[in-house]
């Protein structure tokens, strides 16, 4: 078969850049591209992209190799129907490698039609780099070549306010895009760039935090034949992805009309505050997530849709989820619970094979952040303890004793953490065991056993589980805390 390029298809045309996408990985063409497409589809929006490879490795000639086309293949299940489908990715216009031609970078600040900037360098990629300067060709970090590109369009078009553009990373940090614009003024003032250009940054150019979610597995390197037994072409980039897709942006009405989502049918939300659906995705996927991996293990499981699909482990992640968690999270009633549905559903995907032994790296921390303030917010709210979470938060003590019936577990952590367990079960004290986990503040930067009846709660599950067993563990244990 022939490798796919603009010469041999029907998408010979090349849309005017619109984007400056720094980032050329599987996400970004799995989310990114994908949602301009759309856009491009239902609202006649015209937008190529050019992608710029942030770091000096990359996909940029294999991009180039295929004219910037690529198929994404998405699959999952909604509602309890599976969804297979597939799309030619078409809006990629032109991939440019900085440390291979950096002057075709800084042309691209030079396009008339650009407006946006869009980013994925990971979460190391928005950091600040003193040694970077303006006349490395290019600086190393992702925000000094942005201050870069900005400050070479600002100087093009003489400060024009209508040349300002619109800044939209998707780097999976809190407040992605408040840290990447300090830095970006700091580099301004390191560099001398004058006030001209710092005010055109900070009253016309705007920066807007996000918020994304879909898994994207990548390249299917494990099923490529029957992937391209789909094709008629030849593609070396192919991407895979989950169906679902959430994008939230904070903007205001100027921004919905810059980007009129609302023509399609992708869940993107373009709102003055996203911190409530970050707490939303944090407490409920993440949290659902980390409390599910001790437990299930210890149960027998395997992966996540093992977890969900199993009578005892799905109806416990399900009352975890619907009767606890969502129990602290000040949102719309209605909209949590079909948030929480979608979840489970991307749960139960049977075309992701989604390990527990996988996400259990760095438990106790992603316990802090995710599950812990549902156990103690729920405590609050109702004045008693959460039974799903609270057993959950004694398989994740026991789970770091590393052995479950003669065979080890998964536990991967710091070696301090690791240590201070392997101190701690040695003995078979379980008041002692709740005790000493639940007071050290360096895991949860509280005295836990400050929380009332919790110690106790949490010694009469470790001897559950330790007795009887998980199921009858938890049985035993509902029984008691009721």
């Amino acid at each position: 078969m022939e490798k796919i390029n603009r010469s041999n298809t029907e998408f010979s045309h090349r849309l005017p850049i619109k984007i400056v996408q720094f980032g050329e990985g599987n996400f970004l063409r799995a989310f990114v591209e994908y949602a301009f497409q759309e856009l491009n589809k239902k609202a006649d929006f015209n937008a190529g992209i050019a992608v710029v490879q942030p770091i000096d490795r990359g996909l940029v000639n294999m991009i180039n190799d295929q004219d910037g086309l690529y198929t994404l293949f998405m699959k999952g299940v909604k509602k309890g129907e599976e969804i297979q489908e597939k799309e030619l990715i078409t809006n990629i216009v032109k991939a440019v490698d900085p440390y291979a031609s950096f002057q075709e970078f800084l042309a691209l600040a030079k396009e008339e039609e650009l407006e946006f900037i869009i980013s994925n360098t990971t979460e190391a990629g928005i950091e600040y780099i003193a040694s970077d300067n303006a006349s490395m060709t290019p600086p190393v970090s992702f925000p000094a070549k942005l201050t870069v590109l900005l400050h070479e369009r600002f100087k093009h078009f003489n400060g024009d306010k209508s040349k300002a553009l619109t800044i939209i990373p998707c780097e999976l940090i809190n407040y992605n895009s408040d840290t990447l614009k300090e830095i970006v003024l700091k580099y301004s003032d390191d560099w001398n760039l004058g006030e001209d250009f710092k005010s055109w940054l900070t009253n016309d150019c705007s920066f807007h935090n996000t918020l994304v979610d879909r898994i994207v597995p990548g390249y299917p390197k494990d099923q490529i034949e029957e992937y391209n037994s789909q094709l008629l072409y030849k593609d070396d980039l192919i991407v895979s992805a989950e169906s679902f897709f959430l994008w939230v942006i904070e903007g205001d009405d100027k921004l919905k009309a810059k980007l009129p989502f609302e023509k399609t049918d992708l869940d993107v939300k373009i709102v003055a505050d996203m911190q409530p659906y970050r707490t939303r995705k944090v407490r409920i996927l993440n949290g659902a997530h980390t409390a599910m991996v001790p437990f299930s293990l210890l149960y027998g499981n395997e992966t996540v849709k093992e977890t969900v699909d199993n009578a005892f482990t799905g109806a416990f992640v399900n009352k975890a989820v619907f009767d606890e968690i969502n129990e602290t999270l000040n949102m719309d009633r209605a909209e949590l619970t079909s948030f929480a549905e979608e979840i489970l559903d991307r749960f139960r995907n049977p075309f992701i094979k989604h390990l527990l032994s996988s996400i259990a790296l760095n438990s106790i921390s992603k316990f802090k952040v995710r599950v812990l303030p549902s156990l103690t917010g729920y405590v609050d709210v109702h004045k008693k303890l959460p039974v799903h979470l609270t057993f959950a938060f004694a398989c994740l003590i026991r789970f770091y004793k590393g052995t479950w019936k003669g065979e080890n577990l998964p536990v991967q952590d710091s070696e301090d953490i690791v240590s201070f367990f392997n101190g701690l079960w040695t003995s078979d004290d379980y008041n002692k065991i709740a005790r000493l986990t639940l007071q050290n503040k360096n895991f949860w930067d509280e005295d836990l056993t400050e929380i009332p009846s919790l110690t106790d709660s949490i010694a009469k599950a470790l001897e559950e589980i330790d007795a009887n067993g998980v199921e009858q563990g938890f049985i035993n244990f509902q029984k008691q805390l009721n």
